[in-house]
C-alpha cells in the first residue's frame, strides 16, 4: 500500500488542559514505563506491556521510503514492501497469510521516507510472530514468479490511484513543494519504471540501502518482553549489522520553494483542490506550531475553515488539514473537495484565513480549541495498542515522550510565524485540471 501523506493526527506556557488525578498520574507512569533494548548495532526494540492486554501489535519502522529508491528506478522501495509481505517464511506461506491463519491482523505502508510493517496478535503468538516478521522483513526469498504477481498488483493499485483525483492532487501537490527532490517523486512510482524493474534491481536496493538503514521495533500489548526479545535473538534482527550505515539520498534539503497559486480550475464537475507549503523537519520543535494549526483549519466543527466553508458559505462537505515531518523538511496543506464552480472562493477563504492568522494570531479561544485537538488525537492514538505501537517505532522524541507537552505549549506567535512562513510561499494545485488546447 502506498502512503503519499493522507491526513492524520501528523512566554509563559498555557495550563494543562485536563485536572490531574491520581488515575491521570498512574497513567503517566504507565507510560513512561517503555523499555528500551538493542538488538543489534542498527536496530533499537521499543517495548510497552501492559497485562490487561490480551493482544500483542508490533510495528517495524525502517528508515526507507520512495525517497530512496535509486535514480531512475522510482516505485522500488514500494514494490519491495509488497514483496516482503508476501514471499513465503514459514510452510510456505506468507508473513501476512500467516497472521491471518492465528486470527490477527497484518499491513505494511510504504511512505516518502520510511516503511511501516505492523502485525496484531493474540499474546501466546506473539514470539512466533516477532521471528516471523524479522525473518519476512529482513531475510525474503524473492523469484521471478514472485516479481511478476506483485508487479501486476502494484500496477492495478497505480491504476486506481491515477482515477482518483485526491490520490492524485496530493502526488502533484508534493512534486511542486519538492520540484526536483528525492521527497516530489510519486510513492509508488511509474509504470514504466515498474515494468523495468527485475528481481535483481529489488533485492539489491534491498541489500545494499534498506537493510543498512535504521529500524525500530515496537511492542505494545500483553506479551512478556522478555519472551520477544527470546525469540528475536534467533533471528535476523538478533545478528549484529553487517556493512557501514547507507547514508540516504543524499540529497539534504530541497531548494527553495517558489509559490504559486495560479490554478487552472476545470469547467465543471467536482474537483480536489490542495494548498500549503514546506513545514519544518522532525527534529525541529517549531513543526508542533504547525500542527496546531492544521487543527485550527482542520475538518472539525470547531475549526476556522468549517465555519468559513461549511457554516457561512456552503462551499465544500469534505476537507482536511494536516502537518506532516520528514528527516530535513515537511509538508503541511489543507485538501478541499467542492465543486469547481465553488473552487476559486474555497481558495481564497483559505488564502485569506492564513492571512489573517500571519497578521493577527489567533483568537485565545481558538487557539486553545485547537491545542486540545492536536493533544487529544495524540493520546487517542496512544490509548489504542496498535496507533501506539506506529507512534514508538516512529518517534522522533525520547522513549515515551508523547509531545503532548508540546503541543499544550504552543503559543499564539508560533501560529502567527508558521500561517506567515505559509502565506510567503502557498502553493496550490487541483486536479481535475482543465484541458488546454
Amino acid at each position: 500500500m502506498c502512503r503519499r501523506g493522507s491526513p492524520a493526527r501528523g512566554g509563559t506556557p498555557p495550563p494543562a488542559p485536563y485536572p490531574r488525578t491520581a488515575d491521570a498520574d498512574a497513567d503517566d507512569e504507565e507510560a513512561r514505563s517503555v523499555e528500551e533494548h538493542r538488538l543489534n548495532g542498527r536496530t533499537l526494540l521499543v517495548g510497552h506491556t501492559a497485562g490487561h492486554w490480551r493482544t500483542t501489535s508490533l510495528c517495524l519502522a525502517v528508515d526507507f521510503g520512495s525517497r530512496h529508491d535509486p535514480h531512475g528506478e522510482g516505485g522500488t522501495a514500494h514494490l519491495l514492501e509488497h514483496l516482503l509481505m508476501s514471499a513465503p517464511v514459514a510452510a510456505g506461506r506468507s508473513l501476512a497469510e500467516h497472521v491471518q491463519r492465528l486470527g490477527g491482523s497484518a499491513n505494511a505502508v510504504t511512505g516518502l521516507d520510511r516503511m511501516l510493517f505492523q502485525v496484531r496478535v493474540l499474546n501466546r503468538d506473539a514470539p512466533e510472530t516477532a521471528a516471523l516478521l524479522a525473518r519476512a522483513v529482513l531475510a525474503p526469498v524473492v523469484d521471478e514468479d514472485m516479481l511478476e504477481a506483485e508487479r501486476r498488483v502494484v500496477l492495478q493499485e497505480l491504476a486506481a490511484a491515477d482515477a482518483d483525483p485526491s490520490d492524485v492532487v496530493q502526488d502533484v501537490f508534493l512534486g511542486r513543494i519538492f520540484a526536483g527532490h528525492p521527497l516530489g517523486r510519486p510513492v509508488g512510482g511509474t509504470r514504466e519504471e515498474l515494468l523495468r524493474a527485475t528481481v535483481s534491481t529489488v533485492t539489491g536496493a534491498h541489500r545494499d540501502r534498506f537493510l543498512r538503514r535504521p529500524m525500530r521495533l515496537a511492542v505494545v500489548g500483553g506479551a512478556p518482553l522478555a519472551g520477544l526479545r527470546e525469540a528475536l535473538a534467533g533471528s535476523p534482527l538478533g545478528e549484529s549489522a553487517t556493512g557501514p550505515d547507507w547514508p540516504g539520498d543524499g540529497a539534504g534539503e530541497p531548494r527553495p520553494l517558489a509559490p504559486g497559486r495560479s490554478v487552472n480550475w476545470p469547467a465543471d464537475g467536482f474537483c480536489w483542490l490542495s494548498v500549503g507549503g514546506r513545514a519544518p523537519a522532525a527534529q525541529d520543535p517549531e513543526r508542533h506550531a504547525y500542527t496546531v494549526l492544521a487543527d485550527l483549519l482542520g475538518a472539525n466543527p470547531a475549526s476556522l475553515l468549517y465555519r468559513r466553508l461549511r457554516v457561512e458559505h456552503g462551499l465544500a462537505y469534505t476537507f482536511f488539514a494536516w502537518s506532516r515531518a520528514y528527516r530535513d523538511t515537511g509538508a503541511w496543506r489543507v485538501m478541499v473537495g467542492a465543486e469547481s464552480a465553488n473552487g476559486p472562493a474555497v481558495l481564497g477563504h483559505v488564502h485569506a484565513l492564513l492571512t489573517g492568522l500571519a497578521e493577527h494570531g489567533p483568537d485565545p479561544e481558538d487557539l486553545a480549541v485547537a491545542r486540545r485537538q492536536a493533544v487529544a488525537a495524540l493520546l487517542t492514538d496512544t490509548e489504542d495498542p496498535a496507533a501506539h505501537a506506529q507512534q514508538l517505532a516512529t518517534a522522533t522524541d525520547g522513549p515515551g515522550e508523547s509531545g503532548a507537552e508540546e503541543l499544550e505549549a504552543v503559543t499564539a506567535d508560533e501560529v502567527r510565524r508558521a500561517a506567515a512562513r505559509l502565506c510567503a510561499e502557498l502553493t496550490a494545485v487541483v486536479r481535475p485540471e482543465r484541458e488546454t488546447a
